[in-house]
This record gives C-alpha cells, structure tokens and sequence, in this order.
C-alpha cells in the first residue's frame, strides 16, 4: 500500500530527529541506520520496474515545483519535507497527474484543514518543536468520489484504445526472433510469435497499447537481456540459448512494467491482475468439488547464506554453500552442539549481517554485497564465526527474511536424532497368530473388557 511508503519520510525524520535507534535483547554494533523496519523478502526471480523517458511533468500542490511523471516518488517526497502534506494509497490513484492538479486547485479555493487530517507529531514535547502533517486520504468523499472517477475515465480510455488496436489492420511489425515482417491486424504477429517460437505473451484481445508493448520488450533484447530473468549476456547467441534451454521465452510476471499493457490491471480500483485472477479463481474453486487428484506439489527453493543461488533440496544447498563459500553449516552444527532454535538464531543472525552487508567476522562494512562477498572468500570470514553471545540472543529468534525457506528445513541437533534413532531401533515381537482361536482367549483385552463391564 503506498499509505506506508508516505508514511516512510516522517519516521525517517523522526529518527535523525532523535538520533538513535533502539535494539532487542541488548546486542548489537553499529549504528541507527542498520535496523530493519520493513519486512524483507529473499528474491524469487530477479526483476524489476523501470520508467519511459520523456514523461510529462506535475507541479507540486502548493508552489511551483515540477516532476517528470515518473518520478512520483520525489514530488510526494517534497510535498512531505516541505509543506508537510502525505497522500494515502497514491497506487490506488487511477491518474496521478489529474488528481495532483485537481487538488492544486482545491487548496486555492478552500483552508487545507477543510480536507485533510491533522497528524501532530511529538505531541509531549514542547509548544515550539511540534509539528503538524496533513493526511489527504479517500475517507473524505470527495477524495474518494475523485478517485473513482479518474479509474472510470482511465478505464474508458483504455477500452476505446484497445477498441481501436483490435479493429486496426494497418499494423506494421517485425518477429523479433525471426525478423519476419507481418501486415494487418496486431493479433497476426502476437499468434506467429505463440505458434512458431512459444512465446506467449497472451491473447490480443486482452492486450492494449501493442505498439509500445513489443517496442519495449525489442529494446531489451537489444540490450541483450533475457525478458524474463532480466539478465544481461555478452552476445545476442549466448541471449537466445539462455532463453531456449533455460524455457525463459516468457516475460516476467513480477515486473510491474508490463502491468499497464494488459487490460486487466484497469478494470478495478486498486486491483492488479494477480488480485482479480485470485478472486476468480476461488470463485472457480467454490463450484467445483474438492477433489485433489491432481495435486502436484512443487518443492520450495531455499535461498544460499551469501549469494542469490537458490537450490530445491537442502542438500544441495548445503553442498553449494561448503563449495562455493567453505561453510559447512551441518559442522557447525555439530561442533557446536546447536538444537534447532539455536541454529535458527544463527541463520537469522548471518542473514541479517549479510543483508547490512557486514561480515560477522571482523565487523567490517561494506558498500555493497558483492564487495561483502569478495571480502569474506578471500580471507575466510565465512566460517569464522562470533562468540555466542553475539548470535544467541532473542532478537534473532524473528526472521530476516519473511519467505526464508532455508529455516523450514532445519533439524535438530544429532544428540536428539541419536535419541530419536534408538527409540526407533527398538525390536518389536508380534505375537504368534498360527493359533489364532487360543490367542483370544488368553489376550488381555479380555480383562480389559471385563473390567469394564463389571464398572457398568
């Protein structure tokens, strides 16, 4: 939600303000700025989000300051420093643009207290060092109708564009693996692309902005970029043999780019196609019955200590992260003794130093994690671990990372599975049935049930 993201400058200037930061458990070296205060989540798939150049730009609410469109992020960052205003949920708004210069013209008709909330930050300190912040959020009906009907118009927009793509046939376009050109409708090149090189990008009805949708993904093979890892390789053979043997002839569903070519994302407010596709999904699971004949259960990736590899069993994870790094996480184990809480403090611990790109063996930060990396392999801080007091402690009983795998696969320690092993080796004796008859006779679930009738 982009409430939190608003919200993110005033605790940061809350936190200069005070200057510190408190820890858990009363363990901890460095400074303010290496708490985590968002969840963090180990990478799935690389990806991400970038801008169009050229964008238009908006103006602040207030003065006369522009931003390009795509910089969003700085414009709310300078309404917040500077005229102290924070707008909730900016990811729900359909039109940015449009909303920024209808409240600019608001706020010159009427006091801002006649539509936003007053937050007043250190209310117990004194008179002169309080402040107050303006919160322009969708309780207020009007903020909330406005919201609506930029989505509508947005959407109104996008139905008659992709209206008029569907019944173009003046599309011009080249195969971007085959460089075969195609005359027509858009939908001739989409369909050669599924049917001839299994690249499917989905049906053109459900695509708008075509145009600019295959120009995007073109400039990024001539980047020589995977479309759907979003790796970059030497040459455009060594591109199309990752693709191909790799089945990455698919774009990336996590990048946020692509969102605005399928019609889908604009059909409800707030609502990303992958939210949409879940509601129809259960509704499609309401009718059906349970029947789970099917299932497939894929196995879950865990993630490496110190680099992104990821592996499917947590064997040949171990066996990366002893060749790759010379950390054997199961001698560890060993010769520390560690049950399983201990060695989920411990995983935590060396994630949390690797994510502040730290090395837990002298202390020493880095700028980035591959700097950390370098440094630790070359002068072997990987298993040079802390005293114990550094790492058992009850903050580190909390996860780094929210989907870490790798805590799910932890064991207990050998003394218990030792344990466990001979309560297991333990020889049972079944009893003779060759005399069946005269081994009900002489059973002592006879008693029992005499016992209990006599009770009765």
């Amino acid at each position: 939600m982009a409430a939190s993201k608003t919200q993110g400058p005033v605790a940061r200037m809350q936190e200069d303000r005070d200057g510190s930061c408190s820890t858990v458990g009363g363990v901890g070296y460095g400074d303010s700025k290496d708490c985590i205060l968002e969840p963090l989540s180990l990478p799935e798939s690389p990806g991400g989000t970038t801008t169009l150049e050229g964008s238009p730009s908006v103006p602040c609410i207030f003065c006369e300051e522009h931003f390009p469109v795509a910089e969003q992020d700085k414009l709310l960052k300078h309404m917040i420093i500077e005229h102290k205003i924070v707008i909730a949920d900016v990811k729900l708004v359909a039109d940015f643009q449009r909303y920024i210069l209808y409240w600019r013209k608001r706020f010159t008709e009427q006091p801002i207290t006649d539509f936003c909330s007053v937050i007043r930050i250190n209310s117990t300190a004194p008179f002169e060092e309080q402040e107050n912040y303006f919160l322009l959020c969708d309780v207020l009906p009007e903020d909330r109708i406005l919201r609506e009907e930029l989505q509508k118009q947005r959407l109104r927009e996008i139905l008659e564009q992709q209206q008029q793509e569907r019944n173009d046939t003046n599309f011009h376009g080249v195969c971007m693996f085959c460089n075969e050109e195609f005359l027509g409708n858009r939908s001739v090149i989409l369909n050669h692309m599924a049917r001839e090189h299994a690249f499917n990008i989905g049906l053109p009805d459900n695509i708008v902005n075509c145009n600019e949708f295959l120009c995007t993904l073109q400039k990024k093979l001539d980047n020589l970029q995977c479309l759907y890892c979003e790796k970059t390789f030497r040459d455009k053979n060594t591109l199309k043999d990752h693709m191909r043997k790799k089945q990455h002839r698919k774009i990336n569903p996590k990048n946020r780019e692509y969102d605005r070519f399928y019609v889908i994302n604009y059909l409800e407010l707030g609502k990303s196609w992958e939210e949409v596709q879940l509601e129809d999904d259960r509704e499609l699971l309401d009718r059906q019955e349970d029947d789970w004949s099917d299932w497939e259960e894929h196995p879950a990736s865990a993630v490496c200590l110190f680099c992104e590899k990821q592996a499917e069993t947590i064997e040949k994870l171990y066996v990366h992260m002893e060749d790759a790094h010379e950390f054997d996480l199961l001698k560890i184990k060993s010769e520390l003794g560690l049950n399983f809480y201990q060695q989920v403090k411990l995983v935590n611990f060396i994630r949390r130093q690797v994510h502040q790109c730290r090395c837990y063996g002298c202390h020493v930060k880095f700028k980035s994690k591959a700097d950390l990396r370098t440094h630790m392999e070359e002068t072997k801080h990987t298993s040079l671990l802390p005293d114990r007091k550094m790492w058992d402690q009850l903050e580190y009983y909390f996860p780094t990372y929210e989907n870490d795998t790798l805590l799910c696969t932890l064991s207990d320690s050998e003394s218990d599975l030792t344990a466990q092993e001979q309560n297991e080796n333990v020889p049972i004796i079944s009893e003779d049935t060759s005399k069946l008859y005269a081994l009900k006779q002489s059973s002592i679930l006879n008693q029992l049930l005499l016992q209990e009738y006599l009770k009765t």
